[in-house]
């Protein structure tokens, strides 16, 4: 069982500097790829409402919803949740409000990740995507992806008009704050990589021009969205691990200039569709468990009023204590733990458990199993205790098979 010490460590309260909220600890829920929403317009469903009660009646301190697109052409999967701006099927306050309302019931913050695919965007979704400049996505997470054309100046434009409205959907709808996803290869973490980002104009080139974007869709927001209580928030890759990507130094100078904008909460995480970044990069991290610990020391000591949350990789409440204790990070971000156990902050911080559940799956198939365990619970029906071997077994003959979970809509999913 979790120590008093470990219990006092992750229980303690959370105060963020610019907005004034406070978390009550310090767990948080990363955003994730749900695909429980309906399949045409981002709807959210019964089941998608079901899952965040859940994450809320588990202790989770702060939530982060996500993955949104704010275009419907650009989402990562069908059934994301969808702030699409030119939606007109659907009340965005009316139903996100039911989101927040169940997500903070009991007393968790709510955070509403905003991203768009970029090249990402899988060709059965749309096979013209739009980036930063002309490329191409190699095929990656079961999907193709068609070629991307350079996005014009009019469209970068539109898109920060998107996050600012989306933004305001969410403090229209209750919710404490915005995060922009920059990160793992989607749209803005498209910008900031010189390997991608071969523009001339000035949202490319140097790394002040392929940050622009952050801070242009930041200003956007803050003028729709004037309450500063209402929190601005990043997750941003570490480094992209490719040759020639945003590097370690580079993303280091965009969070300190991001907390001088007034960016409260920066999550970091690292890696990209191509190069995937949740795994042990060095073998002194694997005791400490986190995949982004190390960079997120260096970050840490880089920041004076914004509050670090690193998320990938803990398991155990020794080691997340110990990430807190040893300043390495303010926050401890949980994903997939959580869809086995939504109740793993309660039942740590209750001294009932001492860390995550086993996982046996292997790790390139860890994603499709989360998003089943994700259903299940949507669903109401018992979660898939991937600890045990038998369980892991019948899941994997499901992935063999190319099966997918049913959606709300009756709609098949593409193969996971």
């Amino acid at each position: 069982m979790a120590t008093e010490a470990q219990i006092k460590t992750l229980g303690s309260p959370v105060k963020f500097h610019f907005s004034g909220l406070t978390a009550p600890n310090r767990f948080a829920k990363s955003a994730m790829t749900e695909r429980l929403c309906h399949a045409t317009n981002g709807k959210p469903s019964e089941a998608y409402l079901e899952i965040y009660r859940e994450w809320g009646r588990g202790q989770t301190g702060t939530i982060i919803l996500g993955n949104i697109p704010v275009d419907v052409r650009s989402k990562e999967a069908v059934g994301n949740f969808c702030l699409d701006r030119g939606n007109d099927r659907w009340d965005a306050v009316t139903e996100t409000e039911k989101v927040v309302k169940v997500t903070k019931a009991y007393g968790s913050l709510c955070i509403g990740q905003l991203t768009h695919g970029g090249r990402q965007t899988p060709k059965h979704i749309n096979p013209e995507p739009v980036s930063s400049s002309e490329t191409q996505c190699p095929p990656a997470m079961g999907n193709d992806y068609g070629v991307a054309r350079a996005m014009t100046e009019e469209e970068i434009l539109d898109l920060i008009d998107r996050f600012a409205w989306a933004a305001e959907v969410l403090y229209k709808s209750g919710a404490d704050g915005a995060q922009l996803h920059a990160a793992h290869g989607y749209l803005l973490s498209q910008f900031l990589s010189p390997r991608i980002n071969k523009r001339t104009d000035r949202w490319g080139g140097p790394l002040e021009n392929r940050s622009r974007i952050l801070f242009e869709a930041a200003k956007a927001i803050r003028k729709r969205v004037p309450d500063e209580k209402f929190m601005l928030a990043i997750k941003i890759n570490s480094a992209d691990f490719a040759d020639g990507g945003f590097t370690a130094e580079e993303s280091k100078i965009t969070v300190q200039k991001l907390e001088e904008y007034g960016f409260d909460l920066i999550e970091l995480s690292g890696g990209t569709y191509e190069s995937r970044g949740f795994e042990h990069k060095k073998e002194s991290t694997i005791a400490r468990e986190a995949y982004f610990v190390e960079f997120a020391s260096q970050f840490k000591v880089a920041l004076n009023k914004a509050t670090l949350l690193v998320t990938g990789g803990f398991r155990s409440a020794k080691a997340m204590a110990q990430a807190i204790d040893e300043g390495s990070t303010d926050m401890v971000g949980l994903a997939r733990p959580l869809c086995a156990e939504p109740d793993l902050p309660k039942l740590i911080l209750s001294g009932k458990s001492t860390g995550a559940r086993e996982n046996k799956v292997d790790a390139s198939k860890q994603t499709p199993t989360a998003i089943l365990q994700i259903h299940a619970m949507g669903e109401d029906r018992p979660i898939y205790d991937l600890s045990k071997q038998d369980t892991v077994d019948q899941l994997m003959k499901i992935l063999d098979k190319k099966e997918a979970p049913p959606h709300p809509d009756g709609v098949d999913y593409p193969p996971m």
